[in-house]
């Protein structure tokens, strides 16, 4: 297959990308490397371009006549999208248009799309279904909710079928620790702990322990980088099989706080280090946790990294090799 990847330097891409390379794929990613890194790309070619510049994204797609697109490049930091929200709309949403203007014009049919547990908002139900509201609370989770409905939109007027998947909260680096995480600047939970151990940080921080949770942190569903890449791979082959455009979670179905995090971490690295405890942080929901059982039983996926611990410990080898 020849697959064109766009934000494939990415942390999720380029593990995407290792994926697919190790199953003799035709890669190209489509990378402007505002955050992504040239180095972390294991397989394929690759072309530096924005998803503004039309011209260059229609000649690419014109040239490589990709079998099917998987969509990753995005702006991703939930307190950045409540300060500037203009930035989220126009490369979450503007460009992602642009993307399916393009694909659309040269017939290409097939789209994987990078979507987020972030459009459930404080959903009712949790762990969460497919079928719970859509009502994001910030601008990121807003721009990608709508790009599904454009997506679905789409898929009805045109030849044209996609899978969307929302991810809950990715983690972890590949097993050899040839890639992993590496956000500038790092907002994530788990390496800004891994950061801290190192002594590259003076202490994490909590922000917020009042939410109506256990012990009064976030929870989040982690996922396994190698999983959710995993999990692409299935629903590309899904779209190839013809089948019909869909959504689906990509969690484990547990969560785990900020707090039990925390003390993981400790337990895998054998280090202890200091924990600053503040205010909550503006758009984020109490508790996410995906119900996964529709991947599971559409799409047959089986995750392999369901450990909190061997997450951390992935991510861990990696950070210690940086």
């Amino acid at each position: 297959m020849r697959i064109l990847i766009t934000g494939g330097a990415g942390y999720i891409g380029s593990h995407v990308v290792a994926a697919l390379g190790e199953k003799g794929a035709d890669i190209l990613v489509y990378d402007n490397l505002s955050t992504g890194h040239k180095d972390s790309l294991l397989y394929g070619k690759l072309v530096v371009g924005d998803l503004n510049d039309k011209l260059l994204l229609e000649k690419t797609i014109k040239a490589f006549k990709p079998d099917a697109v998987l969509h990753f490049a995005a702006s991703i930091q939930v307190g950045e999208s409540v300060r500037e929200p203009l930035k989220y709309y126009r490369n979450n949403s503007g460009n992602a248009v642009n993307l399916l203007e393009a694909m659309t014009e040269h017939g290409v049919r097939n789209l994987i799309f990078s979507s987020t547990a972030a459009v459930y908002g404080n959903p009712v139900n949790v762990p969460i279904a497919e079928d719970e509201a859509v009502s994001p609370i910030n601008p990121y989770g807003r721009s990608k909710a709508f790009i599904e409905t454009v997506l679905r939109d789409v898929s009805l007027a045109k030849d044209f079928s996609y899978v969307s998947l929302r991810y809950f909260n990715a983690a972890g680096a590949e097993p050899r620790a040839r890639i992993g995480e590496r956000h500038n600047p790092e907002t994530h939970l788990i390496p800004l702990i891994l950061k801290t151990a190192k002594g590259e940080r003076q202490s994490i921080g909590i922000n917020g322990t009042d939410y109506a949770t256990p012990d009064g942190t976030c929870i989040r569903d982690y996922i396994h980088i190698m999983d959710l890449a995993d999990a692409h791979i299935l629903a590309l082959d899904y779209l190839m099989d013809n089948g019909a455009s869909d959504i689906f979670n990509c969690g484990y179905g547990h969560g785990y706080s900020v707090r039990e995090v925390i003390h993981a971490a400790r337990a895998v690295i054998g280090k202890d280090f200091t924990v600053v405890e503040s205010a909550r942080r503006s758009g984020d929901p109490p508790a996410l946790v995906a119900d996964s059982s529709k991947i599971k039983k559409r799409l047959n996926w089986k995750p392999r990294y369901d450990d909190l611990a061997a997450i951390i410990k992935t991510a861990w080898e990696w950070e210690k090799k940086r």
